[in-house]
């Protein structure tokens, strides 16, 4: 198809009035039989391609386009709440300077009012019931003690519920606490009172307890290294609103008022600032050089000198742990943005390079600190990958979709944890597989779907194990092996409930059961031979049915017996003495030609052909499912079956007074212990591998007509 061409059908199609059926019409008309139609249906078909193509390419460069966009807007948003702390700086700064400018006389008699003159922090303490008063706020500096402020957070710990556990940091205090009313941020909607208990290095949020007047339960805590605070514009009706950001969530508050809103963000802002600068000084301090310490004459401890060189190695190591670098101050931001977008593989990338650096090193308290951020990182990208592996989550695409979350969790050690995932993975992959087959009216059809999808499914997952576990533990192997055989029982559980459950013959037994074990040697390939398991699961419905087919046999042969006339057989026509002779072949008997006469006449009694008949078709069909744990069952109830025919034929031999009578049953005889009974010992021999001794007795005529000796002499 040309440029032009393609041009000018893009455009005729592109165009607004376009109409369908009008342009069908014109081009059936217009077309020179079927070929000029598919021609131009093959090019409509070319362009649609093209555009799918085209719109396909959009959306994967929009979608780039998306994130790069997002990472700006966080950019930012970075930036404006640094902007956002600089004027509340230089505000904080400003308001200070007439304040600095006061005479001593005046300071100090500001200190000594009461609560009404004290700061944001001792008000909204104070207020809650939390501070004794001026004399107990943070804010007095050197005068407030230990004590005192021990005691504050002693209170309470005794007021909220579930927050014990939380805060038992050394030297952490409250600074300031007051009421607030939680909004939805999305809607507006109010949803619930809170209370906050802003700590000097975090902030807590409880919610009221109504039933229990001035107690409290544990809502949230929040690290104020990672918390933005953002003052919210005024809205009416929405105001005095304040708005926390704690990536990836934000929450909205609702302050009292106008003023209380203030005081919030300035004691926010402030104690963030003297956080940080905390944190700065602690890490100048561990990054300073050591000064020697003082030389002291040797006393009289020898071992003085190497105690004092031992303490001090630790100390000159950790001078070289440099947490300055760029990659490593934004590490916690990086980790977030990557398990945000699901970007697992850059999330450990990060984790191995910081683990890398970090080797050999020792952990001072700068990179215990950083180590715990990471640790929670890492907590969360865990778990993001283990709902990744989650039979709750969409089973399609095989094992291989769940290659990527397990080679992350291997990769962050969690190998054990991958391992169990992934086969709780594809049991319920496999269990679910089973459940939607349709159970098709024959048996064997549905048999042969079962496998199918069962033993695929099995192979894919052992493939897909060996290369996810390759180089792994080795006990990975191990659980892999179990798992294979609980998913076995689960595949024998289904066909049981098919196959032997519905009393289905023998015969589509057999050739269920073979389809079966043909499926399972083809594990083999792999290194995986689960026959053994599919044998010991199988025992007991297999024995059941062979149990069961042998008592209809015997039942069968009975009812035959009773009737018994002992006359030869007529078949009528040729064609049904050939199809006779036809079977008596198959059955493995080739000289049933002597046991024929003329004119379709057959020498032998319509009983014993029948019971030679269905006592070689249970021995093939009970061959197929023969496995060492059946053999004594099987070996027995052919012995049992052949035993009532041989019964009855010594028994008639004992009663008949006929001579001529006398004479076919001794014929009938022969065929059975000369012919039929060597036929049955050679074919379970070949079928079973040895050969069987109950059998051999069953063939010595001296056994079996011991009641009548001159039976043994055969009548031809």
């Amino acid at each position: 198809m040309s440029d032009s061409g393609a041009s000018r059908l893009r455009r005729q199609l592109e165009s607004g009035g376009f109409e369908a059926r009008l342009y069908v019409k014109q081009l059936s008309q217009q077309s020179d039989g079927d070929r000029d139609l598919q021609e131009h249906r093959q090019r409509v078909q070319a362009l649609a391609e093209e555009t799918a193509q085209n719109l396909k390419r959009n959306v994967y460069q929009n979608y780039r386009q998306f994130i790069e966009t997002a990472r700006e807007i966080s950019y930012l948003e970075s930036e404006m709440y640094q902007l956002s702390h600089l004027l509340t700086e230089q505000k904080s700064s400003l308001e200070s300077i007439p304040l600095a400018l006061l005479p001593a006389a005046a300071a100090g008699a500001s200190a000594g009012e009461d609560t009404a003159g004290a700061g944001p922090r001792e008000r909204g303490a104070a207020q809650a019931g939390f501070l004794p008063g001026p004399a107990g706020s943070p804010r007095e500096g050197p005068g407030t003690g230990e004590e005192g402020k021990q005691r504050t957070l002693t209170t309470l710990l005794e007021k909220v519920e579930g927050c014990r556990d939380l805060l038992e940091t050394p030297g952490q205090y409250l600074v300031y606490n007051g009421d607030l009313v939680e909004y939805d941020a999305d809607h507006m909607a109010q949803l619930q009172r809170v209370h906050g208990f802003l700590m000097n290095d975090c902030l807590l949020v409880a919610t009221w307890l109504p039933q229990r007047r001035g107690m409290y339960r544990y809502n949230a805590l929040y690290p104020l290294d990672r918390l933005a605070v953002v003052n919210v514009k005024d809205n009416p009706p929405m105001k005095d609103m304040f708005k926390l950001l704690m990536f990836p969530e934000s929450r909205i508050f609702q302050a009292e008022n106008a003023k209380i809103k203030r005081e919030w963000l300035e004691v926010l802002e402030e104690t963030k600032r003297a956080l940080s600068d905390k944190r700065r000084r602690e890490q100048e301090e561990a990054a300073a050089p050591r000064a020697p310490p003082p030389a002291t004459s040797k006393g009289s401890n020898p071992f003085e000198d190497e105690e004092d060189e031992e303490l001090a190695t630790p100390e000159a190591e950790e001078e070289k742990v440099d947490l300055s670098m760029e990659w490593i101050q934004e590490l916690p931001e990086d980790l977030d943005v990557c398990i945000a977008q699901r970007d697992f593989e850059g999330a450990v990338d990060l984790l191995d390079k910081l683990n890398h650096y970090l080797e050999d090193k020792p952990s001072p308290p700068p990179v215990k600190e950083l180590r715990a951020k990471v640790d929670e990182r890492v907590r969360q990208l865990t778990e993001v990958l283990v709902f990744e592996l989650s039979p709750d989550r969409s089973l399609r695409g095989g094992p291989r979709a769940t290659r990527r979350a397990v080679s992350q969790l291997i990769r962050l050690g969690q190998c054990t944890k991958a391992c169990e995932l992934f086969l709780r993975n594809r049991a319920a992959a496999v269990h679910t597989a089973i459940r939607q087959l349709r159970i098709e009216g024959a048996t064997l059809l549905y048999i042969h779907k079962l496998c199918h999808v069962f033993f695929t499914s099995l192979l894919e997952t052992a493939r897909e194990f060996e290369t996810d576990f390759a180089g792994t533990d080795s006990g990975c192997y191990s659980a892999f092996v179990v798992w294979a055989r609980s998913a076995m029982g689960m595949f024998v559980d289904a066909f049981s409930k098919q196959v032997f459950d519905s009393k289905e013959s023998l015969s589509t037994a057999a050739e269920c059961v073979k389809v079966a074990k043909e499926h399972c040697q083809q594990l083999g390939e792999i290194g995986l031979d689960l026959t053994f398991i599919i044998h010991a699961l199988l025992v007991k419905d297999i024995q059941g049915a062979l149990h069961s087919y042998k008592e209809i046999i015997i039942e069968a042969t009975k009812h035959r017996n009773s009737e018994e006339m002992w006359r030869r057989m007529n078949l009528m026509t040729p064609e049904a003495l050939g199809k006779l002779k036809e079977e008596m072949r198959s059955c493995g008997v080739s000289n049933f030609e002597q046991y024929t006469g003329d004119d379709c006449w057959v020498n032998l009694s319509y009983t014993v052909v029948a019971f030679t008949k269905q006592t070689m078709g249970f021995l093939e069909e009970a061959l197929k499912l023969y496995f060492p744990e059946l053999h004594m069952v099987l070996l027995e109830s052919l012995v049992e079956v052949i035993l009532v025919a041989v019964q009855h034929v010594d028994y008639s031999l004992r009663c008949e007074q006929d001579p001529e009578k006398k004479a076919f049953i001794r014929q009938n005889a022969s065929f059975l212990y000369e012919t039929v009974l060597p036929v049955v010992e050679r074919r379970f021999e070949e079928g079973v591998g040895k050969p069987a001794k109950q059998l051999q007795d069953l063939r010595n005529a001296s056994r079996l007509l011991r009641v009548n000796p001159e039976s043994t002499t055969s009548v031809v």
